[in-house]
């Protein structure tokens, strides 16, 4: 059997997680351009998907979201330009800058945070409430366990 073969019959981790990933994404994006957000891309996830109401450093999105800092910062420079974001100063240390949503950006989180939960109760309806339930807990598991800090280090 070719590997492509095999991997279609009998798909990795990987290829699982991408489909899911990929098909997420476009389910998203196309329901959230319908939405009036037709500029937000995928990339921009890295920002918006992590980003508190309140406003969150750079630091704390960049390690929420596994991107390295300068990746955060030129996704929050095209974010600034769309006006989902702007850059305030931190009051709790004014060397630092806070990310904060804009009411576009609030707009933004709350409709693609609605679509993500309706995306999930259909899942949940097609497989079980049980079964999802269980899935999501295993798949928190499998991914808390991939990113585990002792996974990365060299050997």
């Amino acid at each position: 059997m070719r590997r492509s073969e095999h991997k279609q019959e009998e798909p990795d981790l990987g290829i699982l997680s991408s489909r899911t990933l990929f098909g997420l994404q476009r389910e998203l994006f196309a329901k959230m351009s319908e939405l009036g957000h037709p500029q937000v891309k995928p990339r921009h996830g890295a920002v918006l998907a992590y980003l508190d109401e309140e406003g969150s450093r750079a630091t704390d999105l960049a390690a929420q979201s596994g991107q390295h800092k300068q990746v955060i910062g030129t996704l929050v420079d095209e974010l600034v330009e769309l006006g989902y974001v702007e850059r305030r100063p931190d009051p709790a240390d004014r060397r630092a800058k806070l990310i904060v949503p804009t009411e576009r950006g609030l707009d933004h989180m709350a409709k693609s945070d609605a679509v993500l939960a309706a995306m999930e109760a259909e899942h949940a309806r097609a497989v079980g409430e049980e079964a999802y339930a269980e899935f999501k807990r295993l798949f928190k598991l499998v991914a808390a366990r991939q990113t585990a800090p002792d996974r990365t280090d060299p050997p």
